[in-house]
């Protein structure tokens, strides 16, 4: 009798056969609810799913687009889950499955969103998020560790993080210059000194076997991903209209000043900057929403990534909450309308960061499917992910303080806090916890620090 081990081997020696769009969209779909854990989390996921277990790709086609997605500004785990959508099923596939992606925590951000600002006051609600808080500010400050671990392999990308965290933290220069500034000496020292610009990691082919793959190693590219300048012409004329009709319709409705369009302009931008993950660009977005609109407080943005890191999809959905709480707060429809008011502006800002996304996708895709080299980082980009590192650990330090001292340095400190996000820093780092059970254990530390306290 065969074992489940030898019929598993069977299986697995034919590729599967090709894969009805209805299947597809229901395993899209449950990746949405599914995809905790950040973009590391969802990217062994769908290797999991797509490689291990469907044989939907081989683990080479599926580092490959990896590669692509890790060299684009936005959430390289959305990306992929486009890319490989398109790969199988055409320009809607790839819609499909990005769209899928995002659209369960688009919602469950609004619902939160809408109870955090409309019950917020709430001791249940306040004592969840004032044990929260101090977990964020530990998560962040891993963040960087994480990141510069990675990237800051020399001490000229040292000295690049230090140097943009005394310009952000100490001379206040925007988060767009400061990127800018680092892609320049990038490509300069690339030029000059290769060997230092050259990327701390890579995701190279793995050495697991999984049998073969229904888009395997050597799998002809279908005629739907081969580069034409006409299919690319098409992609940024379509992509164009997506981003030009919905602005230029709300400017002419209410005006370049309004605050639904400069949110719609306002995150377009900080879509084309979100190189290094979303902790790269929540400074961006800080600086933006909190000082120049004043959208949100600063605890508020504090609380909206805490409910970013406890939803499924990526990180960078933390904007949702941003134009959710901007909305709301600025009622854009007036006082008897605030709950629409938040969900159209939550869905305008979620349409205009993930527009790029699919854009780069469908335009770029191509172009990788007809080479097949390898991609690797450019030296700019090992610069600016350099530069992150400095801008990262201001944020934390940013954070922190509004934690530790709520009513400003010349109020009180929070003992309490600064004890609770010690513990969440010795959860994971020492004892490597998951940040979904710190986030949990802090919240409900909280809670019960303020049901004692009331």
């Amino acid at each position: 009798m065969d074992t489940a081990d030898t019929q598993e081997a069977r299986i697995i020696k034919q590729p599967p056969t090709a894969v009805p769009f209805v299947e597809a969209f229901y395993f899209w779909l449950k990746l949405g609810f599914i995809s905790f854990g950040g973009p590391a989390g969802q990217i062994s996921i769908m290797h999991q799913e797509l490689v291990e277990r469907r044989h939907w790709i081989s683990e080479r086609r599926f580092l490959h687009a990896l590669n692509y997605c890790m060299v684009l500004p936005g959430p390289e785990a959305q990306q992929l889950a486009t890319y490989i959508g398109w790969l199988m099923h055409r320009t809607w596939g790839g819609i499909i499955a990005g769209v899928l992606f995002v659209l369960p925590s688009l919602a469950i951000l609004i619902g939160l969103s809408w109870v955090y600002i409309a019950f917020g006051e709430v001791t249940i609600v306040a004592g969840l998020f004032y044990g929260i808080k101090p977990a964020i500010t530990a998560i962040v400050v891993q963040a960087a560790y994480r990141i510069g671990s990675r990237a800051l392999k020399n001490n000229i990308l040292w000295i690049l993080a230090a140097a943009s965290f005394v310009a952000i933290f100490a001379l206040n220069v925007p988060f767009p210059a400061i990127v800018a500034v680092a892609a320049l000496i990038g490509h300069v020292g690339g030029r000059i000194a290769p060997d230092t610009f050259k990327t701390g990691g890579s995701h190279g082919a793995g050495k697991a076997s999984y049998g073969p793959a229904l888009i395997d190693d050597n799998t002809p590219t279908p005629a739907h991903a081969l580069f034409t300048w006409n299919r690319l012409s098409k992609v940024f004329l379509a992509g164009g209209m997506l981003w030009a009709v919905p602005m230029v319709l709300l400017t002419l409705l209410y005006g370049w000043e309004h605050t639904l369009v400069q949110m719609s302009w306002f995150f377009t931008k900080a879509a084309l900057l979100t190189f290094g993950g979303a902790y790269a660009v929540l400074p961006y977005v800080y600086q933006g929403a909190v000082d120049h609109y004043a959208w949100l407080t600063g605890a508020q943005m504090i609380d909206g990534l805490a409910l970013g890191e406890t939803t499924p999809g990526p990180l960078i959905m933390v904007v949702t909450f941003v134009g959710f709480v901007g909305g709301y707060v600025k009622a854009v429809f007036g006082q008897d309308e605030l709950f629409l008011a938040g969900t159209t502006a939550a869905i305008l800002v979620t349409w205009f960061t993930f527009l790029p996304s699919f854009i780069f996708i469908l335009a770029g895709g191509p172009l990788v499917e007809t080479t097949h080299n390898d991609l690797k980082f450019t030296a700019p980009l090992t610069a600016i992910t350099a530069a992150v590192v400095g801008v990262i650990l201001n944020l934390a330090m940013f954070f922190g303080y509004h934690v530790l001292w709520p009513s400003g340095f010349t109020g009180q400190i929070d003992w309490i806090s600064g004890l609770i996000a010690i513990g969440a820093t010795l959860a994971l780092f020492h004892f490597k916890r998951n940040v979904i059970h710190v986030i949990a254990g802090c919240a409900l530390l909280g809670l019960v620090i303020k049901t004692v306290m009331t």
